[in-house]
């Protein structure tokens, strides 16, 4: 075997199989899933839905409830039986971690700014999301390397106004 085939080999080579990292994630997603699923019972709802009826709360709760029980089954399966083998999966790339922690940063921004509603600008009142969730995409997909800033600008604003103008305003959904 000569020397430009072993590097190859080794380059191709998939990540080691982990028990503890197949528990740690069925952890933290049962967490998230249980984080959730008590978020959705805090949903402010315009009125109290009759019995036999579906109101706000109804969708987000199913999706919850059934994230725990993944969550569940997951750590079930990641305690009882030996850790599945990761050869298929590509060991961590450089800049990686820096790609995911530039994202929980844009994330975080995203979430400041949405949560800010309105604003009031010379005497106008606007919607945040718009804007915030054109930007976001944008700073996405710059963070992910697409550099021609006008496919970043067309594609971010026309994906943002059509979920502003499907759910906030045909469907009525604050945003």
């Amino acid at each position: 075997m000569s020397t430009v085939e072993e590097i190859e080999q080794d380059e191709y080579q998939g990540a080691p199989a982990s028990r503890t990292l197949e528990i740690v994630f069925a952890i933290v997603a049962l967490a998230f899933a249980a984080g959730y699923t008590v978020l959705t019972t805090q949903i402010p709802l315009r009125r109290e839905a009759a019995p036999g009826q579906l109101d706000a709360r109804f969708w987000p709760m199913i999706i919850g409830i059934t994230a725990i029980v993944a969550a569940i089954a997951l750590l079930a399966i990641a305690i009882t039986r030996p850790a599945p083998s990761r050869e298929e999966i590509e060991r961590i790339q450089p800049g990686g971690v820096r790609r995911v922690a530039i994202t929980l940063a844009i994330v975080a921004a995203f979430i400041a700014a949405w949560s800010l509603s309105t604003v009031v600008l010379f005497g106008y009142r606007f919607e945040v999301f718009p804007f915030a969730s054109a930007l976001l995409m944008a700073a996405l997909m710059f963070a992910y390397g697409h550099r021609r800033w006008i496919s970043l600008v067309i594609y971010s604003v026309s994906v943002a106004a059509f979920v502003y103008v499907i759910f906030g305003m045909l469907l009525r959904i604050p945003l």
